[in-house]
Parts: structure tokens; C-alpha cells; sequence
């Protein structure tokens, strides 16, 4: 049984008796005229079918597994290329497959048994459309696919330590590679064919490669500014292998040495880094990553005076807000953002052995601060992606330098 079919049994086992789930794939988005963005799987759809196309609609019960899909089609396969078809689909383990064309006549009868019937929320819309009258038996399945997507098998973290890799190889490059007067964009480009040289042919989300002011915008992605010579450039990105994100962020100076100010930030945005990394264990709760993040960035801009007043009212306050306003991290996986953080009370989930985070303390100096002009638009974060183990926490991103004479010495070959 491949790990697809053990996901759906699985799934099924965690359903009410008498209960049949109804999956939607994602559809292909317009970008401008007659083009399309790249295609992208629903990240759900992908994890429990493995079916790569659009316009699909997966039914899962206790012994059947059902794809609604495309129809081979000679003439559109000529332009887009292959269409899997109906009779292809028993290569994803289904049981079935049916056209897509018949959905809306044959669904009815499928499901029309069943006690519950389970779906994405963000799907129900669709769901109602199809099964009107339905309502009353329509149960979300969100919260029982996230909690297992949040730990990861070992099929998944061989591939997330593979993207993570390839990801810190573009980090690596890129040091090598910046100079001043080159354009953010040029530098984005050097992380793009790093991605592809080494089979990740997406960006797990739009690349961030901001100068100066700009490395104090937190999505800033226009990457259309100079490099200038004496500026930092934060950079964050990742790739996508096999629908896993990475997530790395390393800040670095233009020219190669960090001046004085910009040596100071950067030490304040380690120490927190290191220590937060340190409380991601198993049954320790997130808000503690974050609060030592808080802890070490508050006293750390009161020690360098950007900051007044003391440290328990900076932080009961959020005084440190202006410089540090988000969170310490975040869940990674099929999702660069991805889910299973949260019980359904809506409280943060203890860690657990297999989840992955990402730990990004930073702190942003913008020029409307009331603070000395030479700490104006510094924008520093450092992230790191963390898997929780048995046996404490692995740094999937650590063949990235982050010590400040680890960047120059590697800036300086």
C-alpha cells in the first residue's frame, strides 16, 4: 500500500460511521488574455490522491476511492499536452474513474446513503452547488487532515531536507554573487536557476530581495531596486520540490562587511535566532519560541538606547512592536504557510516530533522611526527551517552561514 492509500484509510478511520468525503482539486486561474498561471494542485487534493490535474473531484469512502476527471481529448492534448483520462486513474490507486462531464448527474447517486458528508471549507460553496439540499449533513474536514499534515512521514522529510538543500545552495550562491549596482531583481535570478540547476522547478512563494529601505518591507517582492554599495539586502526565499516549500532567510551586506550599526541589529536578530531555535521541542508550546524571540529583541533595543523604559513594560506594552511585528515562525510543509499549528479551540499545538517550523526572528529599522539616522532602514531577519525530533530539534537549514564572519569570509571569495 503506497503512502496515498495509507493516508485515505487512515482518514477514513478518523470519520463518523456511515460518512463519505468529497475532495476538490484546484482549477487552472487566467493570468492575462488566453494565459494561465502555472498549474498548482490544492495542496489537500495532492496529499491525499496524488492526482495531478485540474478539474478533478476525488470521493473517498471506507472502500472506495472515486476521481472525477478530464476526458482524453486528441485535439487539446495536441495544444497542452497529455490528459490522464478516467481510465488512467487506477495508476493513483482509484477505485473508479468517471468524466468530469457526468459529475453533476452521478454524484447525487453516489453519496446519497451516506449520513455525513465531509469537505473542505473552502470547498462547501462548490459542494452545495453540486448536492443541493445537503446542508444539514455537510461536516468540514479541515481540522482532521491538519492534524495529519503536520506531522511529517519519512517520505515527506526526505524530500523537505532535499528542498531545504537545494534552497541554501541559492542562499550560498547568492553571497557569492551580490555586488553593488546590481538590481534585485539580477540577484532573485541567482536563486531562481540554483532552484532549477537542481530540480526545483518552483519558488515556494515569491521571492523578497530587498535593499536598504526596502529589506524594512516584510513582502516586499517588486525586486526591481539598485543594490547600493554601504545597504543590507534580505532575502527570502525558497524553493518547491515535489509540491514541499522551503523557507530561508538570510540578511547580508551589498558590498561584503557589515558597518558598525548594521553589525549591532544583526547581533541583537542572532542571539534571538539561536535562542528561539532552542525552545522547539517536543512539548514545548510555539508561544515560548516567540516570547523568547520578544524577550531578546526588546532588551537588545533598549541596550542600543532605539528603545526606552523597561523591559517588562516594553514587551507587556508592545512597545518592541514598530521594530518586530510578527511572529517567530510558522508551520511548513505541503504549504510555505502550512497548517496543523492549531487545536480547534483555535489555541497553539504543543510541538511534536515531526512537525516542522520555521524560526524567522527579525527587526526593522524604517525611516519613519524615531531613532538615529544611521540605524534608518536596516531590516534584518534570519529563518531557519526546524524539524522536531525524539530527540530534541534538527536545523534542516544550518549549511546556510549566519554568523557575521561566516557571511563576510564566504562574501569574500
Amino acid at each position: 500500500m503506497d503512502i496515498f492509500s495509507k493516508r485515505r484509510q487512515f482518514l477514513s478511520e478518523l470519520l463518523e460511521e456511515n460518512s463519505v468525503a468529497i475532495l476538490f482539486g484546484s482549477e487552472e486561474i487566467i493570468r492575462n488574455g488566453d494565459v494561465n498561471y502555472p498549474f498548482r494542485q490544492n495542496s489537500n487534493f495532492s496529499y491525499l490522491t496524488n492526482f495531478p490535474e485540474s478539474e478533478s473531484i476525488a470521493v473517498l469512502d471506507e472502500k472506495n476511492f472515486i476521481i472525477f476527471c478530464k476526458e482524453k481529448n486528441k485535439l487539446k492534448e495536441q495544444w497542452d499536452g497529455e490528459i490522464l483520462g478516467p481510465e488512467n486513474t487506477e495508476k493513483y490507486g482509484a477505485t473508479r474513474g468517471i468524466s468530469i462531464s457526468e459529475c453533476r448527474d452521478i454524484l447525487p447517486e453516489l453519496v446519497k446513503d451516506f449520513a455525513n458528508i465531509y469537505c473542505f471549507e473552502s470547498s462547501i460553496k462548490k459542494l452545495k452547488k453540486l448536492l443541493p439540499n445537503t446542508e444539514s449533513i455537510i461536516k468540514p474536514l479541515d481540522f482532521e487532515v491538519s492534524k495529519m499534515r503536520a506531522i511529517k512521514s519519512e517520505e515527506e522529510l526526505k524530500i523537505i531536507k532535499e528542498a531545504c538543500r537545494i534552497s541554501s545552495l541559492a542562499h550560498i550562491r547568492a553571497m557569492k554573487s551580490v555586488k553593488p549596482g546590481m538590481y534585485e531583481y539580477q540577484l532573485e535570478a541567482e536563486y531562481i536557476h540554483e532552484f532549477m540547476s537542481h530540480g526545483a522547478r518552483a519558488c515556494a512563494y515569491p521571492s523578497i530581495v530587498g535593499g536598504g529601505k526596502n529589506s524594512c518591507v516584510l513582502h516586499y517582492n517588486d525586486n526591481k531596486d539598485v543594490l547600493n554599495d554601504g545597504d543590507l539586502v534580505l532575502v527570502d526565499a525558497g524553493c518547491e520540490l515535489n509540491h514541499y516549500a522551503s523557507d530561508i532567510t538570510r540578511t547580508f551586506p551589498v558590498n561584503g562587511k557589515f558597518s558598525k550599526e548594521q553589525r549591532e541589529i544583526y547581533e541583537i536578530v542572532l542571539e534571538a535566532s539561536k535562542k528561539s531555535i532552542e525552545a522547539v521541542i517536543s512539548g514545548s508550546n510555539p508561544l515560548k519560541a516567540h516570547e523568547t524571540s520578544v524577550k531578546i529583541i526588546s532588551q537588545g533595543l533598549l541596550d542600543l538606547k532605539l528603545l526606552e523604559g523597561d523591559l517588562n513594560e516594553v514587551i507587556e506594552t508592545n512597545k518592541y512592536f514598530d521594530f518586530y511585528m510578527h511572529r517567530v515562525g510558522h508551520y511548513l510543509g505541503l504549504d510555505v504557510h502550512d497548517v496543523g499549528g492549531k487545536n480547534e479551540k483555535g489555541d497553539w499545538v504543543d510541538y511534536s516530533p515531526g512537525m516542522i517550523t520555521t524560526i524567522e526572528p527579525g527587526i526593522y529599522i524604517n525611516e519613519n522611526l524615531n531613532v538615529p539616522n544611521q540605524y534608518k532602514n536596516i531590516g534584518i531577519r534570519i529563518e531557519d527551517n526546524v524539524l522536531v525530533t525524539d530527540k530534541g530539534f534538527e536545523v534542516l537549514t544550518d549549511l546556510v552561514p549566519k554568523e557575521i564572519k561566516d557571511i563576510e569570509v564566504l562574501m569574500s571569495t
